[in-house]
C-alpha cells in the first residue's frame, strides 16, 4: 500500500475554507487505497495563521493528521503594501520580491518544510492542495521527485507572478477541478507539461433536512466565507439595490464567516458558520444559489444546490462559473447590477426550479466518487511503494 501525504495550508471541521475541504474529503475518499495523512499546520485563521491547533498527530474526519506551527503571525499592513507594489509591477518584479511577498503571504513554517525534507523517504507520493500559499511553494519543491499538484488555480493577478514559470515544471502530475482550469493554464503556461486528469469532487448524500427554513419564507441563499475577495461586497450592493426598485418579499441568507462588515438590513439574515444539518435545510427551502466570486477554480456549493435541485445566479466575470453554468444548464449569470436586478425581477420562480432540475442531473452524471477515485489512482499509477 502506498503511503501519501497530503498536504494543504489548514485543515479541521471547524476550518471554512475551499482547498481545505477539498483535501479532507480526498484524504477521506483514498485511504481506502493507500496509508493517508494530511501534513498541515496549527492555523484555523486565513487572515492572520494565529497558531490555534496544538503541534503534534491528531486525527480528523478519520484521517491521521500531523499539524506544523508557524513561525509568524500575518503582518496585514505588510503584506497589503507588498501585494499592492507586487501587484502594479508583477512584470518587472524579481524573483527575490516575488519569494518576500511569499513569505509574506504564508502560511510559513519552518518545521513542516525540515519535516519534508528530512521525511521525505518515508512517503511514497506527496499531493499538495492549491497552488497559492507558502506551504505549496516552498514545500513542494523539497519533495518534487514524487511531488503532485491540486492548483486550484483561476484568473486572479498572482498567478502572473514570474515564480510559477519555474515551479509548476517541478510536480511530477497534476489533478484539475475543472477542464476550464486546465485550458487556462495551458495557455498562461504553454511550455508547461500538464499532465494529469480532471476529477474534481463528487458529494455526499444530503442528510435528512429539518424544517427550520420554512419559516423565512421566500429567500436568496449565499454559502461560504463573507468576504470582499469573494464578491459579497458587490452582492450586498446589488441585493439591496434590487430592494429598492422591486417589491419582493425575498431575503438574503448569509452562511458562512463573515471576514468584513455585513449591512444592517431587515431582509439580510446572516447565520455565521454552520453546521451540514444546517446547511443543507437552508438549500432545501431558498429560491436559489447566488455566487457573487469573481475568482473560483470549481464551485462545490453550486453542485450542492444543483443536488437539491435548486437553479443559480453565479458572476458574469468568473468563466468557470459561467462554463459550470453552460455545461449543467442549470444557472445564470449577471455582469451588472442592473442584470442581476433583471434576472431576479423577470424570471419565474417555476423556470428556476427546471434549471435547478436540470442541474440535479448534470451532477448525477458527471460527479460520482468512483470515477474521481480512479483517476487519483491512475495519476499515482507509476508510483511504487517503498
Amino acid at each position: 500500500m502506498l503511503k501519501v501525504a497530503l498536504v494543504v495550508q489548514r485543515c479541521g471541521l471547524e476550518v471554512n475554507g475551499g482547498a481545505e475541504f477539498h483535501c479532507l474529503k480526498i484524504a477521506q475518499r483514498m485511504s481506502k487505497y493507500w496509508d493517508v495523512e494530511i501534513l498541515t499546520t496549527c492555523a484555523l485563521d486565513y487572515l492572520t495563521w494565529e497558531n490555534f491547533y496544538p503541534p503534534g498527530t491528531t486525527e480528523i474526519a478519520g484521517v491521521k493528521t500531523r499539524r506544523f506551527q508557524l513561525d509568524r503571525l500575518r503582518n496585514l499592513e505588510e503584506f497589503a503594501e507588498l501585494s499592492q507594489i507586487i501587484s502594479y509591477r508583477f512584470l518587472e518584479s524579481s524573483l527575490e520580491e516575488e519569494e518576500k511577498w511569499m513569505k509574506a503571504q504564508g502560511p510559513f513554517s519552518s518545521d513542516l518544510l525540515v519535516y519534508l525534507w528530512q521525511q521525505k523517504d518515508n512517503y511514497d507520493a506527496f499531493i499538495f492542495f492549491t497552488y497559492l500559499y507558502a506551504t505549496t511553494y516552498f514545500g513542494l519543491p523539497l519533495v518534487a521527485d514524487k511531488a503532485y499538484l491540486v492548483p486550484l488555480a483561476h484568473d486572479e493577478w498572482c498567478i502572473y507572478l514570474s515564480l510559477w514559470k519555474g515551479f509548476f515544471a517541478l510536480p511530477q502530475g497534476f489533478m484539475f477541478n475543472t477542464q476550464q482550469e486546465k485550458f487556462f493554464l495551458e495557455t498562461l503556461f504553454p511550455h508547461i507539461h500538464w499532465s494529469g486528469y480532471v476529477a474534481g469532487l463528487a458529494l455526499e448524500k444530503p442528510p435528512l433536512v429539518t424544517q427550520g427554513f420554512a419559516n423565512y419564507g421566500s429567500f436568496l441563499l449565499y454559502i461560504g466565507r463573507i468576504d470582499t475577495s469573494k464578491g459579497c461586497q458587490e452582492l450586498f450592493n446589488n441585493f439591496l439595490a434590487y430592494k429598492e426598485k422591486v417589491n419582493s418579499p425575498q431575503k438574503l441568507i448569509l452562511l458562512g464567516k463573515a471576514q468584513m462588515p455585513i449591512p444592517k438590513h431587515q431582509d439580510v439574515i446572516y447565520l455565521g458558520f454552520v453546521d451540514e444539518q444546517t446547511k443543507w435545510s437552508a438549500l432545501t427551502y431558498c429560491d436559489l444559489l447566488i455566487m457573487p466570486s469573481p475568482y473560483e477554480s470549481l464551485s462545490l456549493v453550486l453542485l450542492e444546490a444543483w443536488q437539491m435541485s435548486k437553479g443559480v445566479l453565479v458572476n458574469g466575470e468568473c468563466e468557470v462559473l459561467v462554463q459550470q453554468c453552460r455545461r449543467s444548464n442549470a444557472g445564470l449569470w449577471y455582469s451588472s447590477q442592473q442584470e442581476f436586478i433583471y434576472l431576479l425581477e423577470s424570471i419565474p420562480q417555476a423556470t428556476w426550479n427546471q434549471l435547478g432540475k436540470q442541474g440535479n442531473t448534470f451532477v448525477e452524471e458527471n460527479y460520482q466518487w468512483d470515477q474521481i477515485e480512479q483517476k487519483y489512482l491512475k495519476l499515482l499509477s507509476s508510483t511504487k511503494a517503498l
